[in-house]
């Protein structure tokens, strides 16, 4: 009934950490258990005392326990015997003992900082839980600074794992929201990133070795829970050898960073204005100008039917620019009348928010509506 209740509200149950850091956090709580013990036992011992040799009722004698015990001074309920005033004075004397080692306790716990650390993390564990379709960075290096640069410019969440004990220093310099300290392939370091949530994962390590435990970590890990999506997994590598290894691997894209540089520049140096506009328009988010494919599934409406009765130009202001066949044939500038197959993929050009509208309108099974008046 209650479910059904929060249901009915819009409630949602705040998603939980694979990882809580539950252990640890009580762990570090377990030097209070002396004082919280002793305190305990003196209340009472000192209630029955009280009950005992000055004949209070019970909760008087809770009453005057605790405020003896805390040493607050509100002085006695009642004038109290010899026995009792003896009595008393041990019992103020306990608690100011009892106060002492709870003090040192927190003393040496703030001073080690272990508890503190714990916190952060435990808490930057349940911010990662919340994140959906984000990606996990592998590796702090030069390259990861720029990645993330990037992914922070796109408004695309992600999260860096990297062993160092310093990353709360490097999170802070480079401005990286959440960091995972621990490796990447490990299962520590799968579950606090959150990977079943991600979208993918981006492995940026130095050597090959660690991109390969990295991209057969996800690949298992996905296997696991039985992920129907596949992660996109991109990795980054020197030669081409270990290009074509990560490829074999699992790898969907591996980045050469000397092939792509020399691409770059001759696309520079060939075409320079065209380079320019891309960096411009194509290469950033909330730009004018988008390019984006879009898959047909095999329900789409629009499958067997021609171009041009999507009528994008006219519905959303997107141009169809290239289809992809599942063949992975190409086929540039298609004409108005190319037939639109079954789990092709349609490159679009346009604004994004155009784009997402065509992306709308391929994905509904029957014909929209608003195409029937265009």
């Amino acid at each position: 009934m209650l479910q059904k209740f929060k249901k009915f509200l819009g409630w949602r149950i705040a998603p939980k950490p694979h990882i809580t850091l539950n252990d640890e956090y009580y762990g570090h709580l377990s030097s209070f258990r002396l004082p919280l013990i002793l305190t305990v036992l003196i209340m009472l011992l000192g209630s029955l005392g009280y009950m005992l040799i000055e004949d209070y009722p019970i909760m008087d004698a809770i009453y005057q326990t605790g405020i003896t015990f805390t040493t607050v001074g509100f002085g006695e309920q009642r004038p109290l015997s010899d026995m009792g005033r003896i009595f008393t004075i041990t019992l103020i004397i306990f608690g100011f003992v009892v106060f002492s080692i709870a003090v040192g306790i927190i003393a040496e716990v703030v001073k080690k900082g272990e508890f503190q650390k714990t916190m952060k993390e435990r808490k930057m564990l349940y911010e990662i839980a919340r994140l959906k379709h984000h990606f996990v960075v592998c590796y702090h290096n030069e390259f990861t600074i720029q990645v993330t640069k990037q992914l922070r410019e796109n408004h695309i969440p992600f999260v860096v794992v990297d062993p160092r004990e310093d990353m709360e220093e490097i999170a802070k310099k480079h401005h990286y929201p959440y960091v995972v300290t621990a490796e990447p392939h490990t299962e520590e370091g799968i579950l606090k990133s959150h990977l079943s949530s991600a979208k993918g994962v981006i492995t940026l390590a130095d050597n090959v070795a660690d991109n390969i435990a990295t991209i057969a970590s996800a690949r298992l890990y996905q296997t696991e829970i039985g992920r129907v999506r596949k992660y996109l997994i991109i990795a980054n590598t020197k030669s081409y050898e270990d290009e074509q290894k990560l490829l074999k691997l699992g790898a969907d894209k591996v980045v050469t960073a000397t092939k792509l540089m020399a691409q770059r520049i001759n696309a520079m140096a060939a075409r320079p204005d065209m380079e320019n506009l891309l960096q411009e328009f194509l290469y950033k988010k909330d730009t004018p100008l988008d390019m984006e494919e879009a898959k047909v599934s095999k329900t789409s409406w629009l499958v067997l039917k021609k171009i041009k009765v999507a009528r994008f130009r006219d519905i959303a202001n997107v141009t169809i620019i290239g289809i992809r066949q599942i063949d992975h044939k190409f086929i540039p500038m298609p004409k108005g009348d190319t037939i639109i197959m079954p789990e092709c993929k349609l490159l679009l050009i346009g604004t994004g928010e155009g784009i997402r509208k065509a992306k709308k309108i391929i994905r509904k099974k029957e014909k929209p509506e608003e195409l029937k008046y265009v």
